[in-house]
């Protein structure tokens, strides 16, 4: 049997992102909840959708019916329209905890989202390769369902 040392740097993931968003806060929060809800889609426009019960304690997940499905996270806490917070596993199946902020705020015309994903414990490098692009184009995706709705 090998054992390996493993660092902090293999065992965590920092993914921070600011998105400035040309329309109110209520807009973009309300854009957010769908977009990570019914609206999800993966970067080549292939919907993804989620069901996202957006109060404390409520579940965001993959409904593929007949009781399937694939839990992602915990609302852990909600402060409409400026704070959107999860933790769970995410798109990652092994021992794994994770921590996602959306921190709106006014910020003249529009509003400023302050996005953070903070995870720990056995990460996959493709993960780790693959979540900043994912995030990335979701908060591009909830900038456009806001700019669009307004």
């Amino acid at each position: 049997m090998t054992l390996t040392a493993l660092d902090v740097e293999s065992l965590s993931l920092l993914i921070e992102q600011e998105i400035h968003v040309d329309a109110s806060l209520e807009v973009t929060f309300d854009a957010l909840l769908e977009q990570l809800g019914p609206y999800n889609e993966v970067s080549d426009g292939t919907p993804l959708p989620f069901v996202l019960e957006a109060w404390p304690g409520g579940r965001w997940f993959r409904d593929l019916g007949n009781g399937n499905g694939h839990y992602w996270a915990t609302v852990q806490a909600i402060k409409r329209p400026t704070l959107l917070e999860f933790c769970g596993p995410l798109l990652m199946s092994y021992p794994v905890a994770n921590n996602v902020q959306y921190r709106l705020s006014q910020s003249g015309d529009g509003t400023l989202i302050k996005f953070r994903h903070s995870g720990f414990g056995l990460l996959q490098e493709d993960h780790k390769k693959g979540v900043n692009t994912g995030w990335a184009h979701v908060n591009n995706k909830v900038r456009e369902r806001a700019e669009k709705s307004r």
